[in-house]
This record gives C-alpha cells, sequence and structure tokens, in this order.
C-alpha cells in the first residue's frame, strides 16, 4: 500500500503537496504531442477508409493505428490538464479544450455499437475516426492561432 508520506506522492515543493504538482511543462510539449495526435489520427483514418471503401474488415495495421492515435489523444489530454493545472488556461478557447477531447468520445462511442458484420463496424469506425480526425485538425488550429496572440 502507498502511503501518504511515499515518496511516489510526497514532495516538498512551492507547487503543492504533490510531486506531480512541483513538475512544470512548457506548452511547446503540448504543441509536439498536438502533431503527433495529428498524424496517428490521419493514418488512422485514411487507413479505416481505405479498407471501409475496399469493404473489408479491420486488419491488424488498422487496429495498430487507432491504438496509436487513442494513445497520442489520452496523453495529449493529459497534457492539456496539466497546462490547466499550471494556470495557462487563460491562453486558451473553450472550444480548443472541447474539440481536443472528442475524438476519444468518438472512439468511445464506436465500441458501443455491436455490428455482427464486420464490414459494418469498419466504415462506422471510418467514419467516427473521420470525424475525430477533423475535430483534432480543428482543435490544433485553434489552439495554435489563439496562443500565438499571447505569446
Amino acid at each position: 500500500m502507498i502511503s501518504a508520506s511515499s515518496p511516489l506522492l510526497a514532495a516538498d515543493g512551492p507547487l503543492g503537496d504533490g510531486r506531480i504538482d512541483n513538475y512544470v511543462i512548457d506548452s511547446s510539449v503540448h504543441l509536439a504531442m498536438g502533431v503527433v495526435v495529428l498524424v496517428a489520427m490521419v493514418g488512422a483514418a485514411a487507413w479505416l477508409v481505405r479498407l471501409a471503401v475496399a469493404g473489408r474488415e479491420v486488419d491488424r495495421v488498422g487496429q495498430g493505428l487507432v491504438i496509436a492515435a487513442q494513445v497520442s489523444l489520452a496523453v495529449q489530454v493529459l497534457l492539456g490538464i496539466k497546462l490547466l493545472d499550471q494556470g495557462q488556461g487563460i491562453a486558451q478557447l473553450y472550444i480548443h479544450y472541447v474539440g481536443g477531447a472528442l475524438p476519444l468520445g468518438l472512439f468511445l462511442a464506436a465500441g458501443w455499437f455491436g455490428f455482427r458484420d464486420p464490414v459494418r463496424r469498419t466504415r462506422l469506425l471510418a467514419v467516427l475516426t473521420t470525424a475525430g480526425l477533423v475535430s483534432a485538425t480543428m482543435a490544433f488550429f485553434i489552439g495554435q492561432a489563439y496562443a500565438n496572440r499571447f505569446a
């Protein structure tokens, strides 16, 4: 069991009582991860659309690309939350937060549909992933444009 005095959780620092509170990240990390998200989303969407048009089910490459997109999105959201925690929320629009988190919701929604037909599942995943790509792209460019106003 990890106690409150554990070195994993406790730290003495100027920003808070927890160790993670005392790590400060630069917004350039969030920007770089945003590029990774866009690349992962483009790869996943393009591959899934290709499979859907060909009338094929999701293959291992498609699964790997979707996983890469999901993991990169999750990391990006956590970095964004950390920037908010550091007080940098004033440098961003609300739509940036919604647009950045929406693709994760779309991936979640894809799991709600229990189609027996694997081709139909591929088509749905392709549509939702493409919508997620549009949302992530919007969030990226809105984030860049608005953040540059304060730079």
